[in-house]
């Protein structure tokens, strides 16, 4: 297929020539473990990458193979790397950019367990996090780089208030720093938005989301740009001899750099965190992903549609302080977010929006409770509409430091829209505020 194709080509076909499968119009699902290599000059061309084949599915299988070209032709990237969950594809890109210790800045208004990681598990490897308050502050994100800081690590929608991300400012900053910008760009997913298109240089989605949009598979995928420079002194570990490349050809063992240039981060990656450690994307989970993937286009264009009008029905009920949800009109056409939708996200947000009831914590339990179409399920993306109280559930991790910071309270729900028919959906929620609000 050309690469000139449109995305809705490339989402459905990209990446997978049926002659190459026994002429098999789905992606088939390669549920081997190992593969035979037919010859003893062949398994050695293999395993030093002389030529292209698999060998054991830890390091390469051909289902999660197609998944992985697709997104990477979908992203615009050199490569990507499917991994067994979302919470995966963070650990393993911080782990590969921070290898052997440093410092990150990010923004605390993200994902409670991408937190909980970045406050408690990361430091224990060496690697410290460095949050500011507003990542699209230019001061405060230049005062918090420092010699030993190794990324800028942001979401370019942030869950669950949904703020945006300057992508294009922040790497901006990244780069006149040294440092690559990690994006994840979970919430919006690659139809919405693609972050490389605006200057980052790693991409990392839960996957188990949007993308894959059926609830039915965990994943994470990370997207490689290809254009970071990795040969500075900042990040030794691509640029010191690895054995694993060793030839007879070459008569010594290069480095990631020396052999792959600006796309050392993911084959540095996929050859020594992710084969070490084993977080690996199974082949039925990839095709899964792959059917998803085929219908992101129509299934987001209508969640973005419903969430809107939600969050405009929301915004104007008496019950609620606030709605967090950067696309709604009442949020001034001439503030900073307004105009960062606009540029950025011409077709939405995406379907996660959250709101803050009034009246006590049981008022909150009521509401849930009364909702009969919204799932009260810990997840988003999917296409069954869900509620759940961040606080409580999702986002229970973050310390409370950063409550009033990051708007989360008690009284905070979200909710990710999926496709059933809007009005039923509103009528739903009418429902539950008529119940909770009963004295």
């Amino acid at each position: 297929m050309s690469r000139n194709n449109s995305f809705d080509t490339v989402r459905i076909q990209g990446s997978y020539n049926p002659e190459e499968h026994h002429y098999a119009s789905n992606v088939p699902i390669y549920l081997s473990a190992a593969f035979t290599l037919g010859s003893a000059q062949r398994g050695r061309d293999i395993a030093e990458g002389r030529i292209p084949g698999f060998s054991y599915s830890r390091v390469g299988n051909p289902t999660v193979a197609v998944l992985e070209r697709r997104i990477a032709a979908l992203e615009g990237g050199v490569s990507a790397v499917a991994v067994a969950s979302g919470m995966a594809a963070i650990s393993n890109t911080i782990l590969t950019v921070a290898e052997g210790g440093g410092r990150i800045v990010a923004q605390h208004d993200i994902y409670g367990a991408s937190l909980d990681e970045f406050v408690t598990l990361a430091p224990k490897f060496g690697i410290h996090f460095d949050f500011v308050d507003d990542i699209n502050d230019s001061r405060q994100l230049t005062a918090a780089i420092g010699p030993d800081t190794k990324a800028i690590y942001v979401e370019s929608v942030t869950n669950p208030i949904t703020r945006v991300t300057d992508i294009e400012h922040v790497a901006s900053i990244a780069h006149k720093a040294g440092i690559p910008l990690i994006v994840d760009n979970t919430l919006p997913t690659l139809y919405l938005f693609r972050p490389i298109e605006h200057g980052a240089d790693i991409v990392v989605y839960s996957s188990t989301k949007g993308i894959n949009g059926h609830g039915n598979v965990v994943s994470g995928l990370i997207v490689d740009a290809g254009r970071f420079d990795w040969s500075h002194t900042r990040f030794p570990q691509f640029s010191e001899p690895e054995f694993t490349l060793y030839t007879e050809e070459l008569g010594h063992a290069p480095s990631f750099v020396e052999t792959y240039g600006n796309e050392a981060f993911h084959q540095r990656l996929r050859c020594k965190t992710l084969r070490l450690l084993g977080a690996v994307l199974g082949p039925q989970e990839a095709y899964l992903e792959l059917l998803g993937l085929e219908t992101i286009s129509e299934r987001i264009s209508k969640e973005v549609a419903s969430a809107r009008s939600i969050a405009q029905f929301l915004d104007h009920h008496e019950h609620v302080r606030r709605v967090n949800y950067a696309d709604l009109p009442s949020n001034g056409e001439n503030s900073k977010q307004a105009r960062l939708v606009k540029s950025l996200f011409p077709k939405g947000i995406g379907a996660i929006l959250s709101f803050e009831l009034e009246g006590s914590e049981d008022r909150v339990n009521r509401f849930i409770d009364a909702t009969q179409l919204f799932h009260y399920i810990p997840n988003i993306g999917d296409v069954r509409s869900l509620i759940v109280n961040p606080a409580r559930i999702t986002h229970r991790e973050v310390p409370f430091e950063f409550w009033e910071k990051n708007g989360l309270n008690v009284n905070l729900i979200r909710l990710s829209i999926g496709l059933e028919d809007v009005d039923d959906l509103i009528a739903d929620l009418e429902r539950a505020f008529e119940l909770a609000y009963r004295d």
